[in-house]
């Protein structure tokens, strides 16, 4: 089942002697249960294309589309709440929020759509993500490793349809980032999640179903 359609993909940043093409006509698609690393050097496009995915910038021009719907129809509004119900975003540097504790910072999602928190579900979660015993723990008493996995449960709280991740082990020592990887394999497995991963280290990609290589704007192999 074909989860998310990237078509004809476009950006380009400024005008005239200032234009920069960071996209140019990139088309993919994603099958539901796979996990995909995007792949290229610094500059290649692979963030802004991961940022258009998620409706967090808006194309020059082509669509994406997440589970059928066509995400740039949605008014800024129902945009910003679609990304919170169905987009799992996890980021280099972790965003969590210092004053909330792990289970606070994991649920919050929840509790800014109003919605209820399963704590069977979030118990089991807390479980898989090793953080068990520091549930009640703030952000700084926490290891680099310990608040990635804590970013994670945020982004898999809300059962999203697909699951971002802007280089994940970035920030992170060498066992801390293969922690992550393990973990990342584990909820595609587990849960069946959709997960797109954007990385320039090949080790971790290699680990993915898919490779899809970026260069200049363009898909240049898979």
């Amino acid at each position: 089942m074909e989860i998310l359609k990237v078509e004809k993909l476009t950006k380009i940043y400024g005008k005239d002697s200032t234009k920069v093409v960071a996209l140019d006509n990139v088309s993919f698609s994603v099958e539901k249960g796979e996990f995909v690393a995007i792949v290229g050097a610094s500059g290649s496009g692979k963030s802004t294309l991961l940022h258009l995915i998620g409706g967090v910038d808006r194309p020059t021009s082509g669509k994406v589309y997440i589970d059928g719907k066509d995400i740039y129809s949605l008014s800024e509004d129902n945009l910003a709440i679609f990304r919170r119900r169905y987009v799992g975003l996890i980021y280099q540097f972790y965003n969590l929020i210092p004053i909330l504790n792990v289970v606070e910072n994991i649920t919050l999602p929840l509790n800014l759509d109003n919605r209820e928190v399963d704590n069977n579900k979030l118990n089991e979660l807390l479980k898989i993500l090793g953080l068990s015993n520091r549930k009640n723990h703030l952000p700084h008493e926490l290891s680099g490793g310990q608040q990635q996995r804590t970013s994670i449960g945020r982004a898999l709280i809300t059962e999203p349809t697909i699951i971002l991740a802007d280089e994940p082990t970035g920030n992170l020592d060498s066992k801390a980032s293969d922690e992550i990887v393990e973990l990342l394999k584990k909820t595609n497995k587990e849960y069946n999640q959709t997960i797109i991963m954007i990385t320039h280290n090949m080790e971790i990609a290699s680990c993915a179903d898919r490779i899809i290589k970026l260069e200049d704007g363009h898909i240049v192999g898979e």
